[in-house]
């Protein structure tokens, strides 16, 4: 009998050298090197070099590759009319979906599947969705996109054009920080569903956009939207432990806790827990840590679960302005790093993924011919 389990949880399904998990430890690498020396020490230009090239960078290849991701910020004027035709109500994660999509009509290289033709597709989606997701909020407001600058990191261009103003400096290196953390994750649902579409040797556009597909799923992406709404209506850290017994006593799930590969603290929440304090205490509002921290604590006592990525990244974004259904767009800004990334490794050495089935269902079962059949009980 096949080897099945439940969502196929814990079944190895690639070889990759890009991101490793160790549960059990609670770590997480990026080509070997430790996602806390990363969030430490890194930006998310040297993160993605990372990610795509195996090595970290020397300044001046660091200088020139930020140089050229920058430059492809712009995106075609046909797509912004485009999504300036949207309608206003359009869910967030369904209008980066079109928007993606329609790219690649505009890209004379996109269905150029060489390695080379590849990297540079990979820089420009890269570069372009974080455009997309923050043109959508200004059109979606009844205003002008604002226009990429080819200065300041991918971080700092990305909340100018969110917000319509230069970003505070402590919210740009909040931002750096998320986008290196969620960079990649290994084959999490989106990162599968993009190696699946490539491994058919689909273009790159049409694996993003499956993985944003997958990370639209409120199983995948919309998790710490569910921890801020969470978090709003508890009100008062002085609430945290009340709501949380009635949750559990209910057998109901509390957003942003528990995760299938983890059994010790996610070591992304460690650096954005601090950094939700330190966003608190910048704009002279801790409220949303605190309610945080009272939750945390009342999980962690009643059911021994530990906070992962998505429930400190809730309170981070909030603090800093943006919009809850913008959280998972912002998701997907970083994870294109990861996403382009494990295309690329598997356009390099390919094979069609191809899985089984165990088959549940009744066997040798006769035909029956039409008027010999009898309505079924409903």
């Amino acid at each position: 009998m096949p080897l099945t389990k439940g969502g196929l949880e814990d079944v190895i399904a690639a070889t990759s050298a890009i991101c490793d998990i160790i549960g059990p430890q609670g770590k997480l690498t990026y080509r070997g090197i430790d996602i806390h020396d990363l969030a430490r020490n890194s930006s998310f230009e040297e993160t993605t070099y990372l990610l795509w090239f195996g090595s970290l960078p020397t300044k001046e290849a660091l200088h020139q590759f930020s140089a050229e991701l920058a430059s492809h910020r712009a995106l075609p004027t046909e797509v912004l009319t485009l999504m300036k035709d949207f309608p206003r109500n359009a869910a967030p994660m369904d209008a980066l979906r079109t928007a993606l999509s329609a790219l690649a009509f505009y890209d004379a290289q996109a269905h150029d599947s060489s390695r080379e033709a590849n990297v540079a597709k990979a820089l420009r989606v890269t570069a372009q969705i974080a455009t997309i997701v923050a043109a959508y909020e200004q059109i979606r407001r009844g205003r002008e996109p604002i226009e990429p600058d080819r200065a300041g990191s991918h971080a700092e261009n990305f909340l100018r054009m969110l917000f319509g103003a230069e970003p505070d400096a402590l919210f740009v290196r909040a931002m750096d920080l998320a986008l290196i953390l969620h960079a990649d994750h290994e084959l999490n649902a989106s990162t599968f569903a993009a190696r699946v579409t490539a491994a058919t040797l689909a273009d790159m556009y049409a694996a993003i956009v499956a993985a944003i597909g997958a990370l639209s799923g409120p199983l995948h992406g919309g998790a710490n939207e569910q921890v801020m709404k969470m978090l709003q209506k508890i009100g008062e850290p002085s609430r945290a432990e009340a709501f949380v017994r009635e949750k559990l006593e209910t057998h109901q799930k509390v957003p942003g806790f528990g995760h299938r590969v983890y059994r010790t603290e996610d070591p992304r929440a460690t650096h954005l827990r601090e950094m939700s304090r330190e966003l608190g205490e910048h704009i002279g509002n801790l409220r949303w840590y605190e309610i945080s921290r009272k939750v945390e604590e009342a999980v962690m006592q009643q059911k021994h679960l530990y906070a992962n990525v998505d429930f400190y990244s809730a309170s981070c974004y909030f603090t800093m302005g943006i919009p809850i259904d913008m959280f998972t767009p912002v998701f997907a800004v970083s994870r294109m790093a990861g996403w382009t990334a494990h295309v690329l490794e598997q356009y390099g050495d390919n094979r069609l993924i191809r899985p089984r089935a165990e088959y549940v269902g009744e066997t040798d079962v006769p035909y029956v011919p039409l008027d010999r059949r009898v309505k079924a009980a409903s």
